[in-house]
């Protein structure tokens, strides 16, 4: 049974890198904004190479490479807050064992 256009393939890649057209700001004014949230020195670069390039191709070339940079910066950033996330709970998993008491173990060897 095949999905449905609002599921996800059975055929998805786990490519980490792999890139789908919908990821990524849309618009140039998103793409914009979401570069100078990464460094406002890349939002300079990516104008200038903007304006540097002819329509068509290298046009398209230098919006994806960026959208793919904006893309790929917010997954780190999503991978380092659930990183965050599981070494906080981790941390407030321990607890004194309450049944050490227990252990029959001899620990004087």
């Amino acid at each position: 049974m095949s999905a449905l256009p609002h599921e996800p393939s059975p055929e998805t890649s786990s490519d980490p890198f792999a890139f789908e057209f919908a990821d990524g700001p849309q618009t140039l004014a998103e793409l914009r904004a979401a570069l100078e949230v990464i460094n406002p020195e890349v939002l300079t670069a990516f104008n200038a190479r903007l304006d540097a390039a002819t329509f068509g191709w290298d046009h398209d070339e230098v919006i994806a490479k960026a959208r793919r940079a904006v893309a790929f910066s917010k997954r780190a950033q999503a991978a380092a807050a659930e990183a965050a996330a599981q070494e906080e709970a981790a941390g407030a998993q321990q607890v004194d064992d309450p049944w050490a008491h227990l252990d029959v173990r001899d620990s004087s060897s």
